[in-house]
């Protein structure tokens, strides 16, 4: 018999099989970078949110807010309010297309509360890739 050049159905086959694990290996992987670069946004804008808390807002007014936004803190950016799927911070969105509810990966719970003054409060960003992230009042906890 003679041989003709080329590739056999094997060879075409492992080098197929190769090609298409190492493509869902950069998938996975990509995917695993991604979402650890939305846990640090999330991380960054919940510490931003913190410290304005308690470096501006409890030094201004010796009480912290019952909700956060635009108008309690001004020096921080509406887009921190939000997380990285654009959902504002204990918002709820309805796609009415499909009947799905998303809420917010941020949560703000205000503590013993009076007249929007309120002593304390939890700031908390749910994480793709780790615990949730928290951060909890100082100043008014000095009491």
């Amino acid at each position: 018999m003679r041989k003709s050049p080329g590739f056999t159905i094997i060879e075409l086959l492992v080098v197929v099989v190769l090609f298409l694990s190492m493509c869902g290996l950069f998938l996975y992987q990509k995917n695993n970078i991604e979402a650890a670069g939305r846990d640090d946004r999330r991380k960054a804008d919940i510490n931003t949110l913190y410290h304005n808390l308690e470096k501006v807002y409890y030094v201004e007014h010796k009480s912290y807010p019952d909700a956060l936004n635009t108008k309690t803190l001004p020096a921080v950016q509406s887009d921190t309010f939000k997380d990285p799927a654009g959902i504002a911070i204990n918002e709820l969105q309805i796609d009415d297309l499909l009947g799905t509810t998303t809420r917010s990966t941020y949560t703000y719970e205000p503590i013993d509360c009076k007249n929007s003054q309120c002593k304390g409060y939890t700031l908390r960003a749910d994480l793709e890739k780790e615990a949730d992230y928290i951060r909890n009042s100082v100043q008014g906890s000095k009491k």
